[in-house]
């Protein structure tokens, strides 16, 4: 799978089938492991699991053992996972059984094929995860689901289980040799969660882009800091990136001065120019902060399909070389640095974000417009002021959030899982990062629209940039007097959310 078809099942509910040949594949594994485990030792098909693997399992116990996992380890605390997420953590332990190297029985593949096809959803809470025996917790709540048990969210509403495995008419899963082992054992959950982070990320990347084109016309920048000649010469692939995606946007602006034409073409006696001769950081160093920020989500892409399209369990059965590896494809450093990355980035982006917010409120930086793009009576009415307040103290948790989790481990499982991940968290607190990182894009751009009207420029803006701004201004028209805005910043950060899916 690559992030195109992963995004089509997500968000326009592709449809899962397993060929012919990927099912021979999967009965084939499944058929070797039942063959090759007579006569052996063999962790957590007659041993028991973690530290108790020392500990022999007999023979008439070795179904209660799978069983015995799925149960125990359904200890998870707090809200539930987004729906969304969950979804992608299927798709995930799917695509993990689909390298045909767990030994699981067909019937669990067209049992999690079954839930993913028709959005059915188990109960997952956000707490129980480690990330070094990968996501042991959640991944015994999807397990306890397809057994019959537990809840399930179906039709946007929690139900039981096995109610709504009735109501479909689908059969409860019966396990067979390791399949509740290799259910629980792996990065899914984290993998899941942070595909979807990435794919809302990317998002809020491109939004930051528009916006700071925006933020240009606004202002009135020299073009020059798009410049190919300027940005040629700092050879970074990500700020390159990023100067062809603002100068598309900006192609037919009228609003983006020409330094040769006001600067170079005629001789100037000023003692202070009234233009400023460069704009604020914030403004002409895009390219040079968003770049970097591409080649994060870039990198952050190419692990997360990596390993997707992995075996990511343990042990790992293989039955082309006929042989089990014992080892730890199952812990979740990969994911957990990326996660790190990914929020450390976003919040730089959301700072870039604010800063830009700052400088349309502060009429004594931009010269321009009334403080808080107030179009009312000043003193009288306030703005946008108040909405600065939100936007600060988001970003201001988002610097706090971006603390790195990977470097967070904590010995556990009586120090069997003596170095761990912690991905999932890692993943979660990514997922706040970005959430935050919308609401203070959606204040930004109320601001950005304002600003426009303040300038009276909306028909000078470029076709990409006016077209946002039409697309704005049908739900949040311009104002003089004061009203309540929460709705508005909830209705704006639904509409910048929403395009995510224009790919």
């Amino acid at each position: 799978m690559k992030i195109d078809d992963i995004y089509e099942v997500l968000f326009h509910n592709r449809k899962i089938t397993i060929s012919d040949d990927d099912r021979n594949k999967i009965i084939a594994c499944y058929n070797f492991l039942e063959e090759f485990k007579k006569d052996k030792v063999i962790y957590g098909i007659n041993t028991g699991f973690g530290p108790m693997a020392q500990y022999r399992v007999s023979d008439d116990d070795l179904l209660s053992l799978q069983y015995n996992i799925i149960r125990s380890h359904s200890a998870g605390a707090g809200e539930p996972m987004p729906s969304i997420a969950v979804k992608a953590a299927m798709v995930s332990r799917l695509m993990t059984f689909l390298q045909f190297r767990s030994g699981v029985h067909i019937d669990v593949v067209d049992l999690l094929t079954t839930f993913i096809n028709n959005d059915i959803i188990p109960f997952i809470p956000q707490h129980g995860s480690v990330g070094a025996s990968g996501d042991l917790v959640q991944l015994a709540h999807i397990a306890l689901t397809l057994i019959g048990e537990g809840q399930v969210k179906y039709n946007y509403e929690w139900r039981p289980t096995i109610d709504v495995m009735n109501e479909l008419g689908i059969e409860p899963l019966t396990i067979h040799g390791r399949d509740g082992l290799s259910l629980v054992n792996g990065t899914a959950m984290m993998t899941g969660l942070g595909l979807v982070n990435l794919i809302y990320a990317k998002n809020a990347f491109n939004w930051a882009i528009k916006l700071s084109v925006m933020m240009n016309e606004v202002a009135g920048s020299y073009d020059d800091f798009l410049s190919v000649e300027l940005n040629s010469v700092r050879r970074q692939k990500g700020q390159q990136v990023v100067v062809e995606m603002m100068n598309k946007l900006a192609a037919d602006s009228r609003c983006m001065r020409k330094r040769s034409d006001e600067l170079y073409s005629h001789k100037h006696e000023e003692e202070q120019f009234e233009h400023k001769v460069q704009p604020y950081y914030s403004l002409r160093c895009v390219p040079q902060i968003l770049g970097p920020i591409w080649e994060v989500l870039e990198n952050c892409e190419r692990v997360l399909i990596n390993e997707v399209n992995s075996a990511d369990d343990n042990p790992i059965v293989d039955p082309e070389s006929k042989n089990i590896y014992h080892g730890g494809n199952f812990h979740g450093d990969y994911i957990s640095f990326e996660m790190d990355k990914l929020k450390i980035a976003v919040t730089k982006l959301t700072m870039l974000v604010e800063r830009q917010l700052n400088y349309l409120y502060h009429d004594r930086i931009n010269g321009i417009l009334p403080p808080f793009v107030n179009m009312g009576k000043l003193g009288l009415n306030y703005g946008m002021q108040a909405c600065q307040f939100t936007a600060t103290s988001t970003t201001a948790e988002c610097q706090t959030l971006a603390n790195p989790m990977y470097v967070h481990s904590i010995p556990n499982n009586n120090d069997n899982q003596d170095i761990v991940s912690m991905g999932t968290n890692s993943a979660l607190l990514a997922e706040r990062v970005i959430n935050n990182s919308y609401q203070v894009l959606s204040i930004h751009a109320m601001s950005v629209m304002q600003a426009v009207d303040c300038l009276g420029i909306k028909d000078k803006l470029s076709s990409a940039t006016r077209a946002i701004y039409d697309e704005v201004r049908s739900f949040f028209p311009a104002f003089c007097d004061d009203s309540v805005k929460y709705e508005d910043i909830a209705c704006t950060e639904d509409y910048l959310r929403s395009k995510v899916t224009d790919r």
